[in-house]
Formats: C-alpha cells, sequence, structure tokens
C-alpha cells in the first residue's frame, strides 16, 4: 500500500472487500469452509483488518467515515456468514436424511413384558383376601412418634423394643416404625367402631441381615373391633385367610406374648411336615382399648400381623 491514502480508496477497497467475501462465503459448501472465511475476512489478521490499518492515514475528519463503513461492512459479512453456516448445515441434513431410509413394517425387537413383584403380588393377595372377608386398607406414616409406635400400644419405657439397637431413631426424637400397628391407633381415633381394617406396609428394625432377617420389610396387619368379639372370632378370621392363602394346610395357634394382645399367639402351618411359623396374633389388650377412649366392657377386638417377606 502506498505512502499516502485517500477517503476513496478506502472506500473502494472496502467495496471489493465486500463483494469478494460475499462471493466466496456463498460458493462455500460446508462448515469448515465457512469458519476459514470468518478468520480470513474479518480476524484479527484478516483483510478487513488490513484495510483499516490504512485508516491512520486519513486526516482524522475523515476516519469516522471510513471506521462506520468498516463496521457495517463486519456485520453484513458475519450476518451472512451465520446465514450460510445454517443453510450449509440445513442441506446436509436434508442429504443424510434422503440417504437414509427407515421400513416402518419392520418388526421390532421383542421386549417381553414385566411382570409384577412378588412382594407387590403377594400384599395385593392378602389385601384382596381380607377385603373380601369385609375388611378395608388403611395406611399410615413410615415416620412415627414414640406414642404410636409403642405407647398407645402398651409398650412401656422398659421394653427392650424401644432399645436402640432394635429401633431406627430420628435426631427429632421420632423414629422409623418398627410395625404397622400404629395404623390401627390412628385409624381408631378418627374412626368409631365397629371396625374392620387391614394395613399393607413398610416397616424398619436395626435387625441384621440374614435369611429371615431384614432392616427393611414389609408387614401387613389387620384390627377387628366390635362388640361381642372373642377368640373364636380370631381364630376363625385367621384359619379362613391362612386356608385361602396356602391351600388347605393344617393350622395350629400356640401361646406367645404381645405387648398390646392378651391373650396372644403364634399361628403355624404345616408344609411338608414341619410346622412353619407365619403369623402373630391376639385378643387387643383392654389397654390399648381404653387408651383409644373406648370401653373394654363394651368393646372388645381382634389383631393379627405377617411379615410379607417371610
Amino acid at each position: 500500500m502506498s505512502a499516502t491514502v485517500s477517503l476513496q480508496q478506502l472506500t473502494d477497497q472496502l467495496a471489493a472487500l465486500e463483494q469478494a467475501a460475499a462471493a466466496e462465503i456463498q460458493a462455500a459448501s460446508s462448515a469448515a469452509q465457512l469458519e476459514d472465511l470468518r478468520v480470513g475476512w474479518l480476524g484479527k489478521k484478516g483483510r478487513l483488518s488490513a484495510v483499516l490499518g490504512a485508516m491512520g492515514k486519513l486526516p482524522g475528519d475523515e476516519r469516522p467515515l471510513v471506521g462506520q463503513r468498516a463496521n457495517l461492512l463486519k456485520e453484513q459479512l458475519q450476518s451472512l456468514l451465520s446465514e450460510r453456516v445454517q443453510a450449509v448445515k440445513s442441506r446436509a441434513m436434508a442429504e443424510r436424511i434422503a440417504k437414509e431410509s427407515l421400513d416402518v413394517t419392520t418388526p421390532c425387537s421383542y421386549t417381553p413384558p414385566g411382570h409384577r413383584h412378588p412382594l407387590i403380588s403377594t400384599i395385593e393377595e392378602v389385601v384382596d383376601i381380607f377385603a373380601g372377608l369385609g375388611y378395608r386398607v388403611s395406611e399410615g406414616p413410615e415416620i412415627e412418634t414414640d406414642y404410636y409406635n409403642f405407647t398407645a400400644l402398651n409398650i412401656p419405657e422398659h421394653h427392650p423394643a424401644r432399645d436402640m439397637q432394635d429401633t431406627f431413631y430420628l435426631g427429632d426424637g421420632r423414629l422409623l416404625r418398627t410395625h404397622t400397628s400404629p395404623v390401627q391407633i390412628r385409624h381408631m381415633e378418627n374412626n368409631p367402631p365397629p371396625v374392620r381394617i387391614v394395613a399393607p406396609g413398610r416397616v424398619y428394625r436395626r435387625d441384621a441381615v440374614d435369611a429371615t432377617h431384614s432392616p427393611v420389610f414389609h408387614q401387613v396387619e389387620l384390627l377387628a373391633l366390635d362388640e361381642g368379639l372373642d377368640f373364636s372370632h380370631l381364630r376363625g378370621t385367621v384359619t379362613t385367610f391362612l386356608q385361602q392363602f396356602f391351600g388347605d394346610l393344617p393350622v395350629r395357634f400356640r401361646a406367645s406374648y404381645f405387648p398390646f394382645t392378651e391373650p396372644s399367639a403364634e399361628v403355624d402351618v404345616q408344609w411338608r411336615g414341619r410346622w412353619l411359623e407365619v403369623m402373630g396374633c391376639g385378643m387387643v389388650d383392654p389397654a390399648v382399648i381404653r387408651g383409644m377412649g373406648l370401653d373394654p366392657e363394651r368393646w372388645s377386638g381382634f389383631a393379627a400381623g405377617l411379615g410379607v417377606e417371610r
């Protein structure tokens, strides 16, 4: 470039640059080519910068004119580059789609249907049997208070079930319920007798994992409260359930102890010549009925529960 330059010369150079750049941009057929053009025309060492480098040789009043024209040209070329990039990408996608073919009538890979989890299926079967006996489902929270999990169920403060090794206690004094029996208390607070409910749910205990124990497992408990209920009603209900669930197997009741029932019993079924413990049950302790605000001389009831995993 000569030692002196005029406004007209720079204006002509910008016009020529615009035409040449536009032609090359329109001729580009790939994003990589367009990126090279962007750097070659608009980069710090590009052709537009070379033209602007001579602007310092113009008189002060002419420099703004060239600067405005150069900025406008830069914006135009940037816009043209963006439009061309999109056009190139769209054309490439269209060509790819045209080359690819998909036969929508081709059979897809076979995916076998899923199945209900055995625990869920078992819970549903147990609940369905009790529903057929007139019981309805009731549920409660898994995070409980000491009152609902222990006190209201006639479990005194010194009872081993309250120990840290048996119960998961939370920092605020609440705990993870160790059985679904609290559901019975919560239900009775809002539903006057007669009551017949079944309470399925997840429970937690600090048990080591083995063939018959887990820190998290499922229980299904039932409660019947009415006038005139006695152990024969409990025995008939439990036996009917077990024979519907297991089939026509021998059933036996063994005396046992639970804080919230009196008398209490463990229930076994005979399987392959051996007795298998399947659930616990008993008549609701009068202290529990009294704690519900009811008269144990008028109302009596029975409760039973089973561990689903077992």
